[in-house]
């Protein structure tokens, strides 16, 4: 009986009295954390950002300046379901949040209309 097969044998086994058998480490994933999966956009190149659809990463829809020389910008979503920003929201170079308990699947843009404080930002969207 090979080694291999003696491993598969005893795994069968556990797996069969109820037991959970741990993956091994080369075959473990890792999961991308909400600020993980952020898009990065530069402030002034559209009207708005997006469109976007949340995802499972975030409960949240979260933006941060990470470049340019504005400190911060004013930033709001608005859904795509009623076409109407929901508040306005001062953004700085940590993260912070522009919309809560956002669904997963939420179509949303993020108006870029707002005057900088400075005169460019490249953000991050996390959602």
């Amino acid at each position: 009986m090979t080694t291999r097969f003696a491993r598969a044998s005893l795994v069968a086994l556990l797996v069969t009295l109820g037991f959970t058998v741990p993956a091994p480490a080369s075959a473990a994933t890792t999961t991308t954390s909400c600020y993980g999966g952020a898009v990065t956009v530069h402030y002034g190149d559209v009207l708005d950002f997006g469109p976007y659809w949340t995802t499972s990463r975030c409960e949240d829809i979260n933006m941060r300046v990470v470049g340019g020389d504005a400190e911060y910008v004013v930033a709001c979503v608005k859904f795509a379901k009623t076409g109407v920003c929901n508040r306005w929201t001062k953004v700085g170079r940590s993260w912070t949040t522009i919309a809560t308990d956002v669904l997963d699947g939420t179509k949303f843009t993020v108006p870029n209309g707002v005057d900088l404080e400075g005169s460019s930002a490249t953000i991050q969207i996390a959602f």
